[in-house]
């Protein structure tokens, strides 16, 4: 923001060079990275509309992650469908690391 202006200013000066901006309400973000995933709790995100292009800025509480299960949520599917370690971790993948919906997905 530029010091001294007025945010209602700031909006229509924005909206007069075809920039528009809209808060979304999201209650976590996750970014899957190559080599990490970055969860960002607690965000305020907002989506950048700029003649067509659009974009999120996105702010909060970042922590990184290697992965979006643990060790132990592996075993512990192992030990209730007892299917493999591999496909333990490729069906929690598949499910974003949802363990309950793995299990699902095994015992069916």
């Amino acid at each position: 923001m530029m010091p001294g202006m007025d945010p209602r200013q700031m909006q229509a000066m924005m909206r007069q060079m075809g920039i528009n901006v809209k808060d979304v309400d999201a209650s976590e973000v996750i970014i899957k990275g190559k080599d990490k995933i970055y969860v960002v709790s607690d965000p305020k995100v907002q989506l950048i509309d700029m003649k067509g292009e659009q974009s999120f800025q996105i702010s909060g509480k970042v922590t990184e992650k290697t992965s979006l299960f643990s060790e132990e949520d592996v075993k512990l599917l192992i030990e209730k469908t007892g299917c493999t370690s591999e496909i333990a971790k490729q069906t929690l993948t598949k499910n974003n690391g949802d363990l309950a919906q793995s299990i699902i997905d095994l015992s069916n």
